[in-house]
């Protein structure tokens, strides 16, 4: 049994629905007018409302597009002996479960009030176990427990259930598509569509038409009206990504959508209003881009309700270890192959290795081990040379005598020197460093243990 609100401005029509739903063991709370409606739910939200649409005063859709706001989640049903199609596609665009037109029969609004709070049970449950899995549930595919991550998921879990805009910054590479995934799929707009727009890869000439859409004939090769991503996203999420790359002209555009949630299409007349929450993306220092005159100020504001910095992978190495395994097991998987595992050499280096492309560098980098191994293990030298580079600085450690600050192994003779006595020397000053290891000696020099291998044969070096 449920609490019902029945807002209608006819007193018989009160009564009616009053003792016909009582009987069926509802509470039922009623108001006469749309004001008075507003402040019983703010007393106490009742599980379903019945409003008829047109009352003096606050009329039916202006009392659900307010108590849209703060109460998203409680089902209306429209009554009204005036309706038309527009009414009721706009009442059901505002949230509203069913559009019952009078005269009724009153099995038919007893069966929609059953409907509505069937449908309400189910949603319930569905957000108890979402709130159940998430407790330590880490969002698919980020990885992470390092204590910058552990601060980013609590930010997701915390923004995620709210409708409020979202501003996620941090470098190329480091996952902020997969935070924008983790804040739809935890949110109420889960089961609408999350849609992804890459603002950096759209030509300007066409961004205004892949976000608001254009009329049948605005420009040429327009041969038929589409809807834009931001109508594709209603009630749902839409996630701009490089949103530091769009010009001044867009920016005012999507201002106004963040401010008045209401556009035209390209070459259009009709003002479209939406409800899509907005997740955007940068790895720009947008507040610098303010100060040099390049992105709005009102814009930037409007954007950052909500912040996220997604740290570097530098700056979380205790998370690489992590990384690794999961990377692994999945490029193994698509590639039919079981049982690779990585050399503690191998995952020293990954470790030590500062990654300026973060995650997706990772990433490439292990899909490559795997495809290149023959074995069961990820060693060293099926890692690429800027993996293995960083380490040869070991050796380049000598200052320049001149002065003149460059780092140097040798100082050229004024007489010159032989070149093939000088990587002689240098391959056997690496052997004796790592105290005859090939392979500590090989990343040293950062060539591969194979390329070591033959030079050793080359210079006869034991």
């Amino acid at each position: 049994m449920a609490k019902l609100l029945i807002v209608d401005d006819d007193a018989n029509m009160r009564w009616a629905l009053e003792k016909a739903l009582g009987k069926d063991g509802h509470r039922i709370l009623t108001a006469d007018n749309g004001d008075a409606a507003e402040k019983i739910v703010s007393e106490g939200a009742p599980d379903l409302m019945l409003c008829d649409l047109k009352m003096p005063g606050l009329d039916g859709m202006g009392l659900l597009a307010r108590l849209r706001k703060d109460h998203p989640s409680m089902p209306v049903i429209m009554i009204t002996g005036y309706g038309t199609v527009e009414d009721a596609v706009q009442a059901m665009k505002l949230g509203a479960v069913d559009f019952i037109l009078k005269p009724f029969d009153i099995e038919v609004v007893k069966l929609s009030v059953r409907k509505a709070l069937g449908i309400e049970k189910l949603k319930d449950e569905v957000r108890f176990w979402r709130e159940e899995a998430w407790k330590g549930f880490t969002p698919a595919g980020i990885i992470g427990s390092s204590p910058l991550m552990r601060k980013v998921l609590s930010l997701v879990q915390q923004v995620a259930p709210t409708n409020a805009t979202v501003l996620i910054t941090g470098e190329s590479g480091t996952g902020k598509e997969l935070i924008a995934q983790a804040i739809h799929q935890n949110s109420p707009r889960s089961d609408q569509p999350l849609i992804k727009v890459n603002c950096a890869a759209i030509p300007e000439t066409l961004l205004e038409s892949e976000l608001f859409g254009h009329e049948k004939g605005a420009f040429t090769g327009a041969v038929a009206r589409r809807l834009g991503r931001f109508e594709r996203a209603d009630q749902g999420t839409i996630f701009l990504d490089e949103i530091g790359e769009i010009t001044p002209t867009m920016q005012i555009k999507l201002l106004r959508v963040l401010q008045e949630k209401e556009f035209e299409r390209v070459g259009g007349t009709e003002t479209i209003r939406v409800d899509a929450r907005i997740v955007a993306a940068t790895n720009r220092d947008l507040a610098s881009e303010v100060k040099s005159g390049r992105f709005r100020e009102d814009l930037y504001y409007r954007l950052k309700v909500l912040p996220i910095e997604v740290p570097p992978l530098r700056e979380r190495k205790s998370d690489i270890p992590k990384l690794v395994d999961y990377y692994l097991k999945k490029f193994a998987q698509e590639l039919g192959r079981g049982g690779i595992e990585v050399e503690p050499e191998t995952m020293e280096l990954l470790t030590r290795y500062h990654w300026p492309g973060n995650v997706r560098e990772l990433q490439n980098v292990l899909e490559r081990a795997v495809i290149l191994c023959t074995g069961r293990s990820i060693v060293p030298e099926l890692l690429p040379i800027e993996v293995l580079r960083p380490n040869s600085q070991e050796l380049v450690n000598a200052k320049d005598k001149t002065g003149s600050g460059n780092d140097t192994l040798f100082r050229l003779p004024d007489e010159g020197l032989n070149l093939e006595s000088v990587e002689k020397n240098l391959i056997q000053q690496a052997l004796d460093r790592s105290e005859g290891n090939q392979t500590k000696a090989a990343r040293l020099l950062g060539i591969s243990r194979y390329t070591l291998i033959y030079r050793m044969e080359k210079y006869d070096i034991k």
